[in-house]
């Protein structure tokens, strides 16, 4: 089975960003329920009866992990194009 180049990339970009993404979210969230996020300390924040502001906080800054999964997701983009050359 070949695996298609275009899904691997995908992947490999997919992976790069979702800390990002993660921490897009736990924004939209916060907003949604109308609650205070940031990175400087946890905020109450409850949905449903539940106080959800320590899982907020922690994908919000969760965030910062894209400084190092972007970098290392071109690179592994970068050998993944090295091999695809070489094994033609």
């Amino acid at each position: 089975m070949h695996i298609r180049p275009w899904l691997v990339y995908l992947v490999i970009a997919f992976l790069g960003v979702l800390p990002l993404l993660i921490a897009l979210l736990a924004g939209a969230i916060a907003n949604l329920a109308k609650c205070e996020l940031d990175e400087g300390s946890v905020h109450p924040c409850v949905i449903a009866g539940k106080d959800v502001g320590n899982l907020l906080y922690a994908m919000g800054v969760g965030g910062w992990f894209t400084l190092m999964t972007l970098p290392a997701a071109f690179f592994l983009a970068l050998i993944y194009s090295v091999y695809l050359l070489v094994s033609k």
